[in-house]
């Protein structure tokens, strides 16, 4: 239950995604306002993730991914029939705050009531078949756009979102409790102990430069891009979609087996995917002229493994931290990549209008506005070098944690 919790969850967070161009049309806005939508929901997203741990280590699971679906069918609700800008944008504000519940909640299902050893394999499968909601949003959800209509696509979206909290409400239950329900006190002690671990730390840069590109890519600016910029049709763009999701549910297995079995080699692993991005990018943005399919079946994929890699940031997070705050490290960690994702979306959207001020989505002016991604990448590298090397001098200082 917890799974197709947080399915419907990467539905209705990549829903937006998929009708840019439809978007633009029926609110009549520029690049730069269009990013605003997806900005504004990643960046409720990105700062519910520390109170929504908190409120995690609080409530408990149950209570979580139940009004995280309330919130997120209330949005798509008020999204399918926002008569202007500013209501859908605050559509996308409540789709944001009710995404922030639902994967650090699921995650606590997972490690609370199975045992530790199964931990990172959980973690994996649950970023794995969460992609499912991205599957939905690329096919069942375009063709309802391009069917019905706006206000029947995102009225079906709140429908399911609707579903899913009155059966999270009857079916899940929360792990049990190894300690008493923290006071407030406890609470923001538990707060700065999580940030003050440089494990915890590793974790969100491990976060931040493995996952945006993948983000920026599947919430906002990958469709655009392959229809407006690389020419392609909205079929084929669909199809390019579909196997960005396939590869991130194909990389979540192999990257979970490889960890299991070299389990000293988390940072390797996160490091060598976020190079295997920066490469491909750079070798598609390198291109004068539009580029083959199979180039971008290339970028499509290797982008797509951000998303498996970015699930290691939660492994440093549950090794560092013990269970009473884990919910705390988790929100944490979490809020990594979508810090940086939303900084690219804004920043993009930016560069995309002063390059193309008639609005439309120009070759040359994405290939200006993809480059916003080369300063994160650098950023993220330099921390993961810098925390790394803190965490394991914390590591051999004596005593308590």
């Amino acid at each position: 239950m917890g799974i197709l919790a947080y399915i419907t969850a990467v539905l209705h967070r990549t829903s937006f995604g998929v009708a840019g161009i439809e978007a633009t049309e029926r609110f009549q806005v520029t690049a730069s306002v269009l990013s605003t939508f997806a900005v504004l929901q990643v960046l409720v997203y990105t700062v519910c993730q520390i109170p929504a741990g908190l409120l995690l280590d609080r409530f408990g699971p149950r209570t979580m991914i139940a009004t995280g679906a309330l919130l997120m069918s209330a949005g798509q609700l008020m999204l399918a029939f926002a008569p202007d800008v500013g209501t859908a944008i605050a559509a996308r504000v409540l789709v944001g705050a009710g995404d922030a519940t639902t994967f650090v909640s699921v995650l606590s299902l997972a490690t609370g009531w199975f045992p530790p050893r199964y931990a990172s394999l959980l973690t994996q499968l649950t970023g794995l078949l969460g992609q499912a909601g991205q599957i939905l949003s690329a096919i069942p959800l375009v063709a309802l756009l391009h069917g019905p209509g706006w206000s029947t696509a995102y009225g079906s979206a709140a429908s399911l979102g609707l579903l899913i909290a009155v059966l999270a409400f009857a079916v899940l239950r929360d792990p049990p409790r190894d300690a008493a329900i923290p006071t407030l006190p406890q609470i923001r002690a538990n707060l700065v102990d999580a940030w003050r671990h440089p494990g915890t730390r590793l974790g969100l840069w491990t976060h931040f430069v493995t996952q945006f590109s993948a983000n920026t890519f599947s919430l906002m600016w990958g469709y655009p891009y392959l229809v407006s910029a690389q020419g392609l049709s909205p079929t084929t763009a669909g199809t390019l979609l579909l196997v960005f999701v396939v590869a991130t549910m194909a990389a979540g297995p192999l990257i979970g087996r490889w960890l299991g079995t070299h389990p000293t080699h988390h940072v390797r692993v996160a490091v060598g995917i976020a190079v295997l991005i920066i490469l491909t990018w750079t070798v598609v943005l390198a291109m004068p002229v539009r580029s083959p399919l199979w180039l971008l079946t290339a970028l499509v994929v290797a982008t797509a493994f951000g998303g498996p890699a970015a699930m290691i940031g939660f492994d440093h997070a549950r090794e560092h931290n013990p269970a009473h705050r884990l919910g705390t490290a988790t929100g944490i960690v979490n809020a990594g990549g979508f810090t940086a994702a939303l900084i690219a979306i804004l920043a993009m959207g930016v560069i995309l209008d002063l390059a193309s001020p008639t609005s439309a989505f120009t070759f040359d002016a994405f290939r200006l506005a993809w480059l916003a991604q080369y300063p994160l990448w650098l950023l993220g590298l330099w921390q993961i070098h810098r925390t790394r090397r803190a965490t394991l001098r914390f590591a051999q200082i004596p005593g308590p944690r």
